[in-house]
């Protein structure tokens, strides 16, 4: 099978689940919708391989799958630590108003003053709310040392626009926070 140009990391194999090779695996998203609706992953070791999906389902925060294949517990904890990708084109849509994290990375990160932040890095979750990890730009008086990486909140408080197709996230932050 060919490899997708769009795959996403959406979780990794933490375990083994049962006796007769299911798997269970840690997602990136709370609801695991990606997960559960493709029927073909991607796994990264040994090399970059397509695998079949006979059922998934959530168990707990986590999504538990019997793969074809993988029979027996031996041969899923072999698994354990495997990253799991699936194609960004086979996520569920999305209200207008929302966003996946691997859509919001790379952008760059500009104030209401117009000011450069940076650039989301990553994305990360504290519970309540998902948190923009922001690679400051480069200026040219401070060494890249000094530089402080910015962790955003994601709410509505402080993000005031997110233009995908222009690139950019406005915010309500300043330089000095």
């Amino acid at each position: 099978m060919k490899v997708p140009d769009d795959l996403v990391q959406v979780g990794y194999v933490s375990g083994a689940y049962g006796i007769a090779g299911g798997v269970r695996i840690t997602p990136f998203s709370d609801d695991a919708d990606a997960l559960l609706k493709v029927k073909t992953w991607w796994f990264d070791k040994p090399t970059l391989h397509d695998v079949d999906v006979r059922q998934a389902k959530l168990h707990g925060g986590d999504v538990v799958a019997q793969l074809v294949g993988v029979v027996g517990r031996d041969a899923a904890e072999a698994l354990k630590g495997v990253s799991v990708q699936i194609p960004r084109s086979h996520f569920p849509a999305l209200p207008a108003d929302e966003f996946y994290w691997s859509d919001l990375i790379g952008l760059n990160v500009e104030n209401l003053q117009g000011e450069n932040l940076g650039q989301v890095t990553d994305m990360m979750s504290n519970g309540p709310q998902s948190i923009l990890r922001i690679a400051p730009v480069a200026n040219p008086d401070e060494s890249a040392d000094k530089a402080p990486e910015r962790l955003i909140p994601f709410v509505g408080q402080f993000v005031i626009n997110v233009d995908k197709a222009g690139g950019k996230i406005t915010v309500d932050w300043g330089l000095d926070y």
